[in-house]
């Protein structure tokens, strides 16, 4: 795996850990009770964006590497995905006639 699918596996990890930590443990303004003009109810009080990105990279760091060492160990490749046979190449006889 080169250096590059490496670092866009972790953006994608990371963005998909993101989205799913940042609607825990969330007060918002209509439940605390003080809701500032001009803001809607269901905007955050305190959404505490330092502490839910320390968590967000620790979460991916330990899935990232688990993946990075399925993938480099070869117990999934490419070809577990392939029903159909459109990832393998031709054979050097195809659309020979002889």
């Amino acid at each position: 795996m080169a250096i590059t699918s490496a670092l866009v596996l972790f953006a994608v990890i990371w963005f998909m850990t993101l989205f799913i930590v940042l609607p825990l443990r969330l007060k918002t303004q209509g439940d605390v009770g003080k809701v500032a003009r001009g803001t809607p109810s269901s905007a955050p009080v305190d959404p505490q964006l330092k502490k839910r990105a320390l968590i967000v990279t620790v979460v991916t760091v330990v899935l990232w590497s688990i993946l990075m060492v399925v993938i480099l160990s070869g117990v999934i490749e490419v070809e577990d995905f392939d029903w159909f046979n459109h990832f393998t190449p031709p054979s050097a006889n195809d659309g020979i006639d002889g």
